[in-house]
């Protein structure tokens, strides 16, 4: 018998029963676009974390402080570039400048008077009782407001909750974070019944009398809530652009005292957030910081345990896809059966025309190959759409939260070996139903 016989002779025996095949065929094909699926989303997600580590972003980023200079640099007979104990312009151009620094983003904070409504109404027609440290007639909040260039959000660990962040450049629109809406005495599960309320944010600066005595002038800035965020740029309860935040430490520090009275910091920048080029440059950049005199802090041994768990839910999510495949190849096991105790008299009838045992073995084998061929290459294209559509409705969450989006890319290699699998596994589990039809004698067939 040639191989093209033996194909033939299995192509009948799949078209013989129809509905079998194809629900056969069905099972192989869900089973293996769970798999497809499962494997195209672990992969999608760990290489979008670890793209962002690899070209820089939030996972990559060093938190750099203004404080004064590291003893050991200045013990250090390495050239120091000129820093001040400030964090500036100048520091800013030599923290750029150095190998592997991707961008550096500027954060400047301010102490602020916060005044609300007690009670405060809130967008859902609700009120809050706001949980206060100083009372007056109209309630007062006193929260560090943190700035910063709403054009690179994407590189600082900023998450939106509700709502969305406020607009480039905007001084009137404003963020606010969990602790807030915690003096409100909301759960972080209420964020988007603060959306769209106002704040007065004022401004502090104190004025020396001819009197001899110290007068403190607020000047007030209404601002829309447009979002609730949790934020890790810098310390402080309420997220602004960096346009709306210089300005209002500027007027602080022009008082009489320097800004000395509100706690406010001489340094023209309150931090950095500096994006290395890449996880394995987060060290090198962090010295060299370290170096020019600022005190540096990173998640780089958060970073090394995202890594870890990634390669574990990947572990996983394959497994059960895997699994799954090994069910439905049951069904092949006991379609091909089913159909050797039906066609017992057409193993006996090709055994008696000259049919050798492994002849018969390998149009059962082929049957089966047929069987998990067809139903791994439907199951890897509807894999690949279930995947696609996963992709568009996290990319789409990204979006807007104001994070970079993520396609789903599925590699050609799971493709392929999701129809090479789906056919190995069918003509393994086709292989005893198969031996037992090839081991079938001829004259127990013909007699059945």
């Amino acid at each position: 018998m040639t191989a093209i016989d033996a194909f033939v002779l299995a192509l009948r025996g799949v078209r013989r029963r129809p509905g079998r095949a194809a629900l056969t065929v069905m099972a192989v094909a869900l089973a293996t676009a769970l798999l497809v699926a499962l494997l195209t989303i672990a992969r999608t997600a760990e290489t979008r974390v670890l793209g962002e580590l690899s070209k820089g972003g939030p996972l990559a980023g060093i938190h750099v402080a203004a404080a004064a200079p590291n003893p050991t640099a200045l013990d250090s007979d390495e050239p120091r570039p000129g820093a001040p104990r400030d964090l500036g312009d100048t520091a800013l151009a030599s923290i750029r400048a150095l190998p592997n620094v991707r961008s550096v983003v500027r954060v400047v904070a301010t102490h602020a008077v916060v005044t609300l409504d007690d009670p405060l109404r809130l967008a859902d027609g609700s009120v809050a009782h706001p949980q206060l440290r100083r009372r007056d007639p109209g309630g007062v909040l006193f929260e560090d407001v943190v700035g910063i260039d709403l054009r690179l959000a994407s590189k600082l660990p900023i998450t939106v909750l509700s709502g969305r962040l406020p607009a480039v450049g905007s001084r009137t629109e404003v963020a606010v974070t969990p602790a807030h809406l915690a003096r409100l005495g909301l759960a972080k599960a209420a964020a988007d019944k603060v959306v769209g309320t106002t704040l007065e944010i004022g401004s502090a600066r104190v004025e020396d009398q001819d009197s001899g005595d110290r007068v403190f002038r607020v000047r007030w800035t209404r601002q829309t809530v447009v979002g609730v965020v949790a934020q890790e740029a810098a310390d402080g309860e309420i997220l602004a652009a960096i346009e709306q935040t210089q300005p209002a430490r500027d007027w602080t520090n022009s008082g009489d005292d320097h800004g000395r009275e509100v706690g406010s910091s001489t340094s023209p920048y309150t931090g950095l957030f500096v994006v290395a080029s890449g996880l394995d440059h987060v060290a090198p950049v962090r010295a060299a910081i370290d170096r020019i005199g600022y005190s540096t802090s990173a998640p780089e041994n958060l970073v090394a345990a995202v890594q870890r768990y990634l390669h574990v839910v990947e572990i996983v999510l394959g497994g059960i896809g895997f699994i799954a495949l090994l069910i439905a190849s049951l069904g092949i096991t006991n379609a091909l059966l089913a159909a050797i105790r039906e066609r017992r008299r057409e193993i006996g009838v090709l055994k008696a025309i000259g049919a050798r045992d492994r002849d018969v073995l390998h149009v059962f084998l082929l049957e089966a190959g047929m069987l998990g061929f067809v139903g791994g290459l439907i199951g890897t294209v509807l894999g690949v759409a279930i995947a696609r559509t996963v992709g568009a409705v996290v990319n789409g969450y990204l979006t807007s939260q104001g994070l970079a989006g993520t396609h789903a890319v599925v590699p050609l290699i799971v493709m392929l070996g999701a129809v090479v699998g789906a056919t190995s596994l069918a003509v393994l589990a086709g292989a005893v139903p198969a031996v037992r039809a090839a081991r079938l004698p001829a004259r127990e067939a013909v007699d059945a």
